[in-house]
């Protein structure tokens, strides 16, 4: 494969909050650079109570931080930051702009495209925006869900490529909103460095359980995620609830933070399983919470691709989880089991059919490690995004 020089990539994502894009974004913006990519990687502001994974970020990255790029509406930061990255574009004259998440996916397809009217053929920024998932179900009222999808089917008439990172983002985008067409769309999995994860064995597990306090002959149910009400953590406590009534050695740990804690926990006593339940707030040791579970139960409403899913499925932990988003595309070749969203009895019964199962727990769990391996390892995703520009550069 030739080796591009001096090929100046603009990526700019809303926040590095805990979670898959913030991965993928920084992870990209490091792994091209050998490729002969330079990327200047913008951020935004973290909500309240949000993870922050600055600290995967190298010295060696060039990075910005917009104070004014905000998840939430607020006309005053929006123009700040569009401003902004207005006077980046011009300073920098990237190659690629690629936009991560809704806001920075506004922003900066919006300021491209006021670059690019400018600019001279031969110096036209190439656009890119990656939907890691998307806020157009579940999230806001029909009528600001219906003002959301008008801005995105026009900001995708300006954009060159728009990556899917799931078949079924992929079609819910053109069937049902009706964004961009066919030709524009790449279909593009997530991928992460796994390698910490499938190293996990027996020995990691016991060690896992003495380093968080846990019985090692405790059954452990674990889910990992920001606190809010799309990932529906209520309906994991009401599923842990009728599988406690089950299993007298079940526990269940929720690894994350957010401003439902207060509330979930108050629901846990409510529940009657304040004693069971173990919210553990943010952690960067994720090995070990996954090193310690035996089932990993993901109740959201809605999901683009499940990162903590394919994290518990690499550390050989068979999943559980409602039927949502590209959940689907994740929990395939029977690794784990998927139940309608809202059916707690339903969640319950297959979470403890695998913690009565021991053989079929831990054989479930290997495939889970083969597949997920394969379809989302770093040098897979690093090699079709070096493709997709490529391609895009002729």
């Amino acid at each position: 494969m030739v080796k591009w020089r001096g090929v100046r990539v603009l990526r700019l994502i809303t926040r590095l909050n805990i979670g898959g894009p913030s991965i993928q974004a920084i992870t990209l913006s490091e792994r091209l650079t050998p490729r002969g990519f330079t990327t200047r990687l913008i951020h935004g502001s973290l909500g309240g109570g949000e993870g922050d994974m600055r600290y995967l970020l190298s010295p060696a990255t060039a990075v910005e931080h917009l104070p004014n790029l905000r998840r939430e509406l607020s006309p005053l930061n929006d123009y700040a930051a569009f401003r902004r990255v207005q006077a980046i574009l011009r300073d920098f004259r990237p190659h690629i702009v690629h936009t991560h998440m809704a806001k920075a996916g506004a922003i900066g397809r919006a300021a491209a495209a006021l670059y690019n009217r400018s600019a001279a053929p031969s110096d036209r920024a190439r656009v890119v925006h990656t939907y890691h998932g998307h806020v157009l179900e579940g999230y806001f009222s029909p009528a600001k869900t219906a003002l959301f999808v008008g801005i995105e089917r026009r900001l995708a008439r300006s954009t060159d490529r728009i990556v899917a990172i799931s078949p079924a983002i992929r079609d819910e985008l053109l069937r049902d909103h009706r964004i961009g067409h066919s030709e524009q769309y790449r279909v593009v999995p997530l991928g992460f460095d796994l390698t910490a994860l499938t190293a996990i064995d027996d020995g990691a597990r016991a060690a896992a359980r003495q380093s968080l306090g846990i019985d090692q002959r405790a059954h452990v149910v674990s889910t990992v995620g920001r606190l809010t009400a799309i990932k529906q953590h209520q309906l994991f406590l009401e599923a842990a609830r009728l599988v406690a009534n089950q299993d007298a050695a079940a526990i269940f740990v929720i690894a994350g933070d957010g401003e439902l804690r207060g509330a979930l926990e108050e629901a846990a006593r409510d529940l009657g399983i304040a004693d069971r339940v173990r919210f553990l707030g943010w952690r960067r040791d994720l090995a070990t919470i996954y090193g310690a579970s035996d089932v990993f139960l993901l109740t959201s409403r809605n999901e683009g691709t499940p990162v903590a899913l394919i994290e518990s499925l690499a550390a050989g932990v068979p999943g559980v989880s409602t039927d949502v988003g590209g959940v689907r595309d994740v929990l395939q070749h029977d690794t784990g089991v998927v139940v309608p969203f809202g059916d707690a009895a339903a969640l319950a019964s297959a979470v403890t059919q695998f913690l009565g199962d021991t053989n079929r727990r831990r054989a479930t769990g290997e495939r889970g490690r083969v597949s997920v391996v394969a379809r989302y390892g770093i040098d897979r995703l690093v090699d079709d995004i070096d493709a997709l520009y490529r391609d895009l550069l002729g």
